[in-house]
């Protein structure tokens, strides 16, 4: 079996360099040695060394055909479709551009800090109650007894309503309630000076006690029964 798929290979490979013809013997003695030793029929290992030599050309044939498809846009009898694909590129020229990529940097932690304090202090305050509505900054009445106009910074009666100053009043109270708490939590810090520390927790214990009585005092002046 191993001599007749010898000739086959001079057969087939005669214009082949001897040193191609001789691997490739020594390759398929190894097949038919191997398939010999399993007691396959000698026509099985026949044309199994013939499709070691010509293994199956799926692929090749696959990418040729492929190939050889002519494009669409190429037979397109279209004299517009020609022209606009060939006369722009006759004269012009991607212009040579050296431009640099802008390196940004990151903000520092205390920059982001502010920006975070500044919208929460926006929000707090009705700045999207304001936009909407567009109500005055201040309000007015008149006195029953005098007759004269006086000032009201606080909207009575209405939870959902607000003056802008009253709004900005709130907002500022709620920023100093948070301020506070984070005056609290640099007093823990270890590495500090035990001043400085008495310091941080005094500010911080003030100001939340400060924006909690200014709150409940806010409250029930726009609304005068609030927990009574």
């Amino acid at each position: 079996m191993i001599v007749e798929v010898e000739n086959q290979i001079e057969k087939e490979c005669q214009s082949n360099d001897e040193n191609d013809i001789a691997n490739l013997k020594f390759n398929v003695e190894e097949v038919v040695e191997h398939l010999e030793s399993q007691s396959i029929d000698d026509e099985e290992i026949h044309r199994s060394a013939l499709l070691f030599l010509h293994p199956p050309a799926r692929m090749s044939t696959t990418n040729s055909a492929a190939a050889a498809q002519p494009d669409p846009s190429s037979g397109s009898i279209d004299p517009i479709f020609h022209l606009v694909r060939i006369l722009p590129f006759s004269f012009l020229r991607p212009p040579r551009l050296r431009l640099k990529l802008p390196s940004f940097t990151l903000p520092s932690p205390m920059t982001v800090y502010s920006l975070i304090l500044l919208t929460y202090f926006m929000v707090v305050s009705g700045i999207v109650y304001d936009v909407i509505v567009e109500p005055p900054g201040i309000g007015s009445t008149q006195d029953r007894f005098t007759g004269s106009v006086r000032p009201v910074v606080f909207l009575p009666g209405r939870v959902n309503g607000q003056y802008i100053i009253e709004g900005l009043s709130s907002g500022f109270m709620f920023v100093l309630g948070g301020v506070g708490i984070v005056l609290l939590d640099l007093a823990l810090d270890k590495n500090r000076a035990k001043s400085v520390k008495v310091s941080y927790a005094s500010a911080g214990v003030a100001f939340i006690v400060i924006s909690y009585v200014m709150s409940m005092l806010f409250i029930r002046i726009k609304i005068p029964g609030y927990l009574r």
